[in-house]
């Protein structure tokens, strides 16, 4: 089976952060034990990874899996789908022929993984990191995506260039954070590796 996912992030312009982008979730994956990992396709803004998923699906063969991941921005009603969330948030319409095991939320933004793993988070910073500034929020995946930088901003306040940014820094947090601590967190993730694993 070829599997391909589909990821909001890294912009388009930089071949070098793609690659980074695509390093770093090979590496979560191997790391949450997913055997069969997926070729990470990083798509820049989330209104283009939607329109590659759509495309790729339109083009994939009876071996193909095709995967859509992007942030959920937003709180996802607790009654909807993913795909409901999609379609009232941003406009998104199912694509024929899809399945809802198909498409995946980093709720609300892959910062909030970030957030799960305190201790990946002061390792990595090191020096000048300020855990105090980080708030025990007893639902990670309910925290509104503006706490959620500014957490991290305050954190890294004292880190000086190694403050959190978003792009290749992420990325690289991204490798290094533990997919067993961020699944026990985020239910969201564990849907996405329980998928990948099971593929």
């Amino acid at each position: 089976m070829n599997i391909k996912l589909y990821v909001e992030g890294a912009t388009r312009r930089s071949d070098f952060e793609r690659a980074i982008c695509r390093q770093a979730f090979s590496e979560f994956f191997a790391a949450a034990g997913v055997i069969h990992r997926p070729r990470t396709v990083p798509c820049g803004g989330r209104d283009a990874a939607y329109k590659d998923f759509v495309t790729a699906l339109n083009g994939a063969g009876p071996d193909d899996l095709i995967l859509l991941l992007v942030d959920s921005e937003d709180a996802v009603h607790p009654k909807h789908t993913t795909w409901q969330h999609l379609k009232a948030r941003d406009g998104w319409d199912k694509p024929q022929g899809s399945n809802d095991d198909q498409v995946f939320l980093m709720t609300r933004v892959m910062e909030t993984w970030f957030l799960a793993d305190r201790t990946a988070l002061a390792k990595f910073f090191a020096k000048g990191w300020n855990p105090k500034a980080l708030p025990a929020w007893a639902n990670l995946e309910s925290v509104d995506k503006v706490k959620v930088f500014d957490a991290l901003t305050k954190a890294s306040a004292g880190c000086g260039v190694r403050s959190y940014a978003k792009g290749n820094r992420s990325f690289k947090l991204l490798a290094e954070i533990s997919p067993a601590v961020v699944e026990a967190a985020c239910p969201a993730a564990k849907r996405l590796l329980d998928r990948l694993r099971s593929a």
